[in-house]
């Protein structure tokens, strides 16, 4: 396969990878989704990640019509990623993508919630020493670090659920597949410590090539324990055997047999041996390097189970240990259109002190909440309304969380969760840009996926904030007409709804209200939308903070004009409200 059939690969990124890692093994790393092989290559992380995505996920990366839906989902990804237990885990992290068939979302989902359970099943201390083990795979990654690993993790004592395939591979055959890679690990260069003779051969070299470098020294410390001339031969020989080790046999026979004074005689001994010992070491370490190979080529199907089971198990634990941080559970797959969820919560915000959880629902569903409040089943689109900081951006970016989390199969931020699949979601979040450019830009981004067929999920904030509000109200009704028409699903966040009645059947309008002010003059919010009612923006709660926090006589004075604007008698009683709650 030419490696430009790939998208986003050029002719120069072609070049590129085909001259680093040659076309077979380039091939190989896109198709395995190899991050780490492609940056040490030299493409940029962003530049992999991306080819790797629409390698791997190309048929379902359409899903992301919209430019905020694909933030959403690098959000996602960006969360996910912080639980990844190895560099390689969190490489795969940022190539996950949606999936293709609801029975891939099933498999994945069952993987990473029995993880969930494996991880969250274990003692602090087991999970310690699981962490500690997989920080060896950092190392460097290659397949020494994952043998190194596949042992450290076998020494732990895990071995159930996730942990089966590691416990699953053989204990002798990993130390084999450990010594050998580690012998052969500088490559033509047997590494210390893969043969005990190789390694007194060679530190016997090291000392005589020490001495050969100070022959001076060498000749004068021989001179002292020599009487008389032919002694020298012999007392070169204690002095050589004593520092370095060497056999006296090999050290005579290392000796000129012809010399024009003691320092020649010393520089062609210590030439000789060295040469003859550096032929013993090469001849050691070929034979070394053969065996190691050998053993490696046995190990083979060994350390391939290892590097895989791994790769694996670290992939499934980092998002088990997503899952668990977020407290994600199962959704449950429908073939109906919809999208229902019971008490949700923002990932965004999941470590926010006191979140809402909100329950909602779009579309044709079976979801029991069992409150006064139910969301209702059939209403294809919803209309949302009701107060500013309200939480209604919030919700539809909640939504395309759970959708898209539940497409990638992985579990959602929600008690419990109905989804439909979708082929398309769309969604918006409000652009304070007000020009026909971005107007016309937009159209062009919402409304293809409604016409083209495919399932859609509409999830748009505040369209009247590129246009002006008489123009934007008659858009909005027209794609709340044709997400309609078209059999889609949507969730339309506005404050027109009074211009966009009469709504279409299979629609409804819901509000969130705001209820006060606290005794710290900070607005209170029930999130949690009525369905079927017009949420109320209920200014006069902001303009009784800005009166009540006006230092200014001049500037409280202005306040109180916009006080009787929007409703003295309101304002007033919302003080009051505040100030009675305070002294209770």
């Amino acid at each position: 396969m030419r490696l430009e059939e790939y998208w986003g690969i050029g002719p120069k990124t072609s070049e590129l990878l085909a001259e680093e890692l040659g076309v077979e093994r380039a091939v190989e790393a896109i198709e395995s989704a190899d991050t780490r092989t492609l940056t040490a290559a030299g493409l940029s992380r962003g530049r992999a990640t991306r080819i790797l995505r629409r390698a791997t996920g190309e048929e379902s990366m359409d899903l992301l019509a919209t430019r905020d839906t694909r933030d959403v989902y690098k959000e996602l990804l960006d969360l996910a990623e912080e639980y990844a237990v190895t560099a390689d885990a969190a490489d795969r992290i940022r190539v996950l993508t949606p999936l293709p068939t609801r029975e891939a979302m099933a498999d994945r989902l069952d993987d990473v919630l029995a993880a969930k359970e494996t991880w969250a099943a274990l003692a602090d201390d087991e999970q310690a020493a699981v962490l500690d083990a997989f920080g060896r795979y950092d190392a460097d990654g290659g397949e020494r670090a994952a043998v190194e690993t596949a042992i450290a993790l076998r020494e732990t004592g895990v071995g159930e659920g996730v942990f089966e395939p590691i416990a699953a591979l053989d204990g002798d055959a990993l130390a084999d597949a450990r010594a050998a890679l580690a012998g052969l690990a500088g490559g033509d260069r047997v590494g210390e410590g893969a043969d005990d003779e190789l390694d007194r051969l060679r530190d016997r070299l090291g000392q005589v090539e020490d001495l050969a470098a100070a022959t001076p020294e060498v000749v004068e410390a021989v001179q002292e324990s020599a009487r008389r001339p032919d002694e020298f031969p012999d007392a070169l020989v204690r002095y050589v055997t004593d520092e370095t080790g060497v056999d006296a046999s090999r050290v005579r026979d290392a000796m000129p047999d012809e010399a024009t004074d003691a320092r020649d005689f010393v520089d062609a001994a210590l030439r000789d041996l060295r040469r003859s010992l550096r032929e013993g070491v090469e001849e050691r370490e070929a034979a070394v390097a053969d065996r190691l190979e050998t053993d490696l080529a046995a190990a083979r199907g060994d350390i391939d189970a290892a590097v895989a089971a791994v790769g694996d198990v670290a992939l499934s634990v980092s998002l088990a240990r997503f899952a668990i941080a977020f407290d994600l559970s199962r959704p449950e797959f429908v073939d109906r259109e919809t999208i229902a969820v019971r008490n949700a919560r923002n990932l965004a915000i999941a470590d926010a002190e006191a979140v809402q959880p909100v329950t909602y629902a779009v579309g044709d569903h079976d979801l029991e909440v069992h409150s006064a409040n139910d969301p209702p089943s059939g209403d294809r689109v919803a209309v949302l309304t009701g107060a500013n900081s309200g939480g209604k951006t919030t919700l539809l970016e909640t939504l395309c969380q759970v959708q898209l989390l539940a497409q990638m199969g992985l579990p959602v931020p929600a008690d419990a969760a109905e989804v439909g699949l979708v082929d398309t979601v769309v969604f918006h979040r409000r652009h304070a840009s007000f020009n026909a450019g971005v107007l016309e830009s937009t159209l062009r981004s919402v409304v293809p996926p409604l016409t083209d067929g495919g399932r859609t999920l509409m999830l748009v904030d505040e369209f009247e904030a590129i246009t002006e509000p008489g123009s934007a109200a008659d858009l909005l009704h027209g794609l709340v007409t044709l997400t309609v028409d078209r059999d889609a699903l949507g969730v339309f966040v506005t404050h027109l709804a009074a211009d966009l009645e009469p709504l279409p059947d299979l629609a409804r309008t819901d509000g969130i209200f705001a209820e006060g002010l606290d005794p710290d003059l900070e607005l209170q919010v029930d999130y949690q939308p009525r369905f079927g009612t017009v949420g109320k923006s209920t200014p006069e709660f902001i303009v009784s903070r800005l009166v009540a926090n006006a230092g200014d006589p001049s500037e409280r004075g202005g306040f109180e004009t916009l006080a009787e604007a929007v409703g003295e008698a309101a304002v007033q009683r919302t003080l009051s409200d505040a100030r009675w709650t305070e002294g209770e």
